[in-house]
């Protein structure tokens, strides 16, 4: 249990610099952070690989679909693949039911963020970030 907290907490740290530094979630660590949530979950004390793979690709769906069509309406990116990846990820490890909760921190504090940034023209926010600490947030609250 505390080895998958320090190779978590380690992990999200990593891609919350990356995120605040390039707007990018790269795959190098949001797939293998995937891939150790499907394998923790067919484990003896995991959630189950169902609940998980179903987390897993709700997860990556509802992003992909949001992206999508933010895209399609405007033209610009503005949720990437990036996001919906560690938000599959995030339905691996925790399976679907905990989606909603990750989704929540990750909003309100990306929210916040919004309403007190000063008016410039690079309205960019990186929610990467704001899916790493609502992801360690509600993981942290199952499993301790």
């Amino acid at each position: 249990m505390y080895f998958e907290f320090l190779a978590l907490t380690v992990i999200l740290m990593r891609l919350v610099w990356l995120d605040l530094r390039t707007y990018r979630l790269p795959d190098i660590y949001t797939l293998p952070l995937m891939v150790a949530g499907l394998v923790l979950a067919a484990g003896v004390d995991g959630i189950g690989l169902i609940n998980a793979l179903t987390g897993c690709l709700i997860g990556f769906a509802l992003f992909w679909a949001v992206g999508h069509f933010y895209y399609r309406r405007t033209g610009q990116e503005g949720l990437g693949l990036g996001d919906a990846k560690l938000f599959s990820a995030c339905g691996a490890w925790l399976g679907v039911g905990w989606l909603p909760y990750v989704l929540l921190v990750a909003t309100v504090g990306g929210l916040i963020i919004a309403l007190i940034r000063k008016p410039t023209t690079n309205r960019q926010i990186a929610f990467g970030p704001w899916l790493a600490i609502g992801f360690w947030l509600v993981w942290v609250r199952v499993h301790f």
